[in-house]
């Protein structure tokens, strides 16, 4: 059974939540960024890609406006969001760096 977005997000577990588009060239950038970072940092956290043309109604609600946009959530609260291709190096200390205790 899959869980929704509000169940993954509740999570003791950092969710880094990737906002894109199939279109958006930056988007395709963070791909192999994300690979890398999942690699490097294992169970630690979490990574989703949503699609922000697939997913209206969430990207509203968090009030999306360009892609990609990451947002880093823990306990349902958003620890940390940005807009724009980052590298997998900075990604991991964000997570290391903004994650609860």
């Amino acid at each position: 059974m899959e869980k929704t977005f509000a169940e993954l997000i509740q999570g003791e577990t950092p969710v880094l939540i990737d906002f894109s588009a199939t279109w958006c060239g930056p988007c395709k950038m963070m791909v192999p960024v994300l690979k890398q970072l999942k690699d490097n940092i294992g169970d630690a956290a979490t990574i989703i890609k949503i699609d922000v043309d697939k997913n209206p109604d969430l990207a509203r609600a968090y009030e999306i406006s360009g892609v990609p946009t990451l947002i880093l959530f823990q306990r349902g609260k958003v620890l940390w969001r940005q807009s724009g291709v980052v590298d997998a190096a900075f990604l991991k200390g964000v997570i290391a760096s903004k994650r609860l205790k």
